[in-house]
């Protein structure tokens, strides 16, 4: 066995601490009965930023959000929950003037724009349109905002008023449940296609109609379904519209060719800037003198974890990439306030880092050490930031100004995670051994809460979905480490070939080898982890994961069902074959399989766990969801009649509600309470009880 490698990380990666005997171990309840921020804004100032919390509310089974503020020149003081959204807020921004803080509310009966100023006392109604508003942005002159409806493409010249006289008449005069579809999407994510699109409208304050500024467009802006106000931006001098989509017509659930186009602010025909590249071109934004626009690209058409590059449009039309040798794919993208670079978010080792990128030389320079920073600001007194960990979530936090790395004494703002000082986590740190191609991976290990030296423990093994995905240094409100560690098991997770954040050939090698490369790195991981961690109890060990995670536990229970006593297996791939047939986004199954299931059904079969369904003897937790149309629920009926066929001791969870993953705070207490009776009874202290 090679000698396993440790990662000399920083102090908030490594350990927690030693915890007080006398604090009780964070456990599931605890995790969804926290809040939750769930964004960030700043004023143009730098004086005050806005978030959204999100509290639960078990008895009434949803989530009620509302409006904070804080105060910047004063971080030693509380934050400050705004009146004015009491009703119900969210996706809260400043207005240029940085005087009006605009959100979302539902409070009148549809979703529409509100506003409130610094003190919050009161909202005022925006828009009133007759349609829900999703996604917004104030406009730059601050004289309006740019708004995304659900409309219906045919009704050109017309969409507002003709959507809702459609639907009228589609109530009054079709009662039937019937559809008729001509074209895929049939359905999308968790939602059926009812022929609407999301289209964007100027909404001026001087009370004029709507101005389409996607009419006709037969395609979502923002598109679904986690588009949101990053699809679009509005030049400096609020006279142009950038926006990224992808013409639908027939071929969507094969194509990945999202473009960038403009269209002028008085409306008209949108321009397509980036029609040489059939591949993914995303989120523009405008630099602050308006003369140049920065956008992400992909390269490879019909993949969608391909690296995202950056590049720059000048006046001209001429297009280039900045940093082209930057092994890193950007997430979120701003220009920096100097105009010459940008700071971007990306994947890296784990984490999810700040980078600063300078745009003439494409000089890359870290910003932040570890964690996973998502939302920044570039203020005068530093960077306002949203970051969370392993061991603890989302929070905002001040750079010191000028700080080199933003993460060296910054100032925490804000305490929505209070309740975790009187709670005992679990300690982890990052390791590395020798995986498939003798390549370096990475995996975290997590020990229990309360850990004794000299103890051993049951051990977690969760496997991330994706596949292209990470199980690092960051929060979830769904597969949380630390609930496991607080329920006395050790976690470990390796970040297979296939994972993000280690370079984009790392990432390609899993298309293609879902069985054979990944399990490789989970094999030896595995083996490394239990050489070094002597806490480890390798006789008692449960494999668990969803998505991609739930296809490698069906392939496991076949393949690799030695060292585990129990298997957990979310929302995952049972049968290959028939996932390429009922799946919705079909790019996603041509890529990773090589071909298409229609034309090439045998290559779906190399790493099909149904073929391997008679092997299975290990007991098996099922977990799905009718309203899953990624990997629809008959992938997990499927796997479960199996086990009832086979005789292997197995459960089946169904969630009626709930999509590819499981968000009512109900049915999260009932996942965990489900999934954690099924470790207890099989490696716990019930075990063999």
């Amino acid at each position: 066995m090679r000698k396993i490698l440790i990662l000399a990380a920083s102090a908030s990666l490594i350990a927690l601490g030693a915890q007080a005997a006398d604090k009780a171990p964070f456990t599931y309840k605890d995790m969804i009965s926290l809040d939750r921020i769930g964004g960030l804004s700043v004023d143009a100032g730098g004086h005050y930023a806005v978030f959204p919390v999100r509290a639960t509310d078990l008895a009434k089974n949803k989530g009620v959000t509302t409006l904070w503020l804080k105060d910047l020149s004063k971080p030693a003081a509380p934050e400050i929950k705004l009146a004015a959204s009491e009703g119900g807020a969210a996706d809260a921004q400043f207005a240029p003037d940085g005087k009006t803080i605009y959100f979302l509310s539902s409070r009148g009966g549809s979703s529409q724009v509100w506003k409130t100023d610094i003190t919050g006392a009161t909202a005022v109604q925006v828009t009133k349109l007759p349609l829900d508003v999703g996604a917004y942005q104030p406009t730059p002159d601050g004289k309006g905002l740019v708004v995304s409806l659900a409309v219906y493409p045919e009704c050109k010249g017309n969409e507002i008023d003709c959507t809702v006289k459609t639907q009228a008449d589609k109530k009054t005069n079709d009662p039937s449940s019937g559809t008729v579809y001509t074209k895929v999407f049939v359905r999308h994510w968790d939602e059926w296609a009812d022929g609407t699109r999301n289209h964007l409208f100027y909404v001026g304050f001087d009370g004029a109609a709507p101005v389409a500024l996607t009419d006709g467009f037969d395609g979502d802006v923002p598109s679904k379904p986690f588009g949101d106000e990053a699809d679009f931006t509005v030049s400096p001098d609020s006279k142009t519209l950038y926006f990224s989509g992808r013409v639908a017509g027939k071929t969507e659930p094969w194509s990945t060719n999202f473009d960038v186009f403009s269209v002028p602010m008085t409306g008209g025909a949108a321009t397509n800037l980036t029609a040489d590249n059939k591949a993914w071109d995303a989120q523009p934004i405008v630099s602050p003198d308006g003369k140049t626009l920065v956008y992400k690209a992909m390269k490879r058409p019909g993949f969608e974890a391909d690296r995202f590059g950056l590049m720059i449009r000048d006046a001209s039309g001429k297009v280039r990439e900045i940093a082209p040798a930057w092994d890193r794919s950007a997430d979120g993208v701003k220009f920096a306030k100097d105009g010459k670079s940008l700071l971007v978010t990306a994947g890296d080792i784990g984490m999810e880092k700040l980078f600063r990128v300078d745009i003439a030389s494409g000089k890359v320079t870290p910003l932040s050490k570890d964690g996973h920073v998502t939302t920044y600001f570039e203020t005068g007194a530093g960077f306002v930031y949203l970051k969370d960990s392993l061991a603890y979530p989302s929070q905002i936090f001040l750079s010191k100004p000028k700080a080199a790395m933003i993460d060296d004494g910054a100032t925490k703002l804000t305490a929505v995670d209070s309740v975790l000082a009187d709670r005992a986590m679990g300690a982890y740190e990052q390791f590395t051994f020798k995986g498939w191609n003798g390549d370096t991976v990475y995996g975290i290990v997590v020990k229990p809460a309360g850990y004794v030296e000299g103890k051993t423990y049951p051990v977690a093994f969760l496997i991330h979905g994706g596949p292209q995905g990470s199980f690092g240094d960051d929060w979830s409100f769904r597969w949380n480490p630390e609930t496991y560690a607080g329920a006395g098991y050790a976690v470990v997770m390796v970040d297979f070939h296939g994972s993000t954040g280690y370079g984009q050939a790392f990432e390609d090698a899993i298309s293609q080898h879902w069985g054979d490369r990944p399990l490789e790195d989970l094999q030896k991981g595995w083996a490394a982890a239990l050489s070094k961690y002597s806490y480890l109890d390798g006789d008692r060990a449960c494999a668990l994961g969803a998505s991609y995670g739930g296809f490698m536990t069906n392939w496991i229970a076949g393949n690799w069902k030695e060292p585990w006593k129990c298997i957990v297996t979310h929302d995952g791939v049972f049968d290959a074959r028939m996932m390429g047939y009922s799946t919705e986004e079909e790019w996603f199954e041509n890529w990773e399989q090589g071909g298409s299931v229609f034309t090439e059904p045998a290559k779906y079969d190399t790493f099909n766990p149904a073929l391997h369904a008679k092997d299975w003897s290990v007991p098996m937790l099922v977990v799905h969801s009718d309203r899953d149309y990624r990997i629809p629920v008959e992938q997990g009926i499927g796997a479960f009649t199996a086990l009832q066929a086979n005789n292997v001791e197995s459960e089946f969870l169904r969630f009626p509600d709930e999509n590819h993953w499981v968000l009512k705070p109900q049915n999260s207490l009932k996942w965990h309470a489900t999934v954690f009776d099924w470790l207890d009874r099989h490696i716990g202290d019930k075990a063999g009880k």
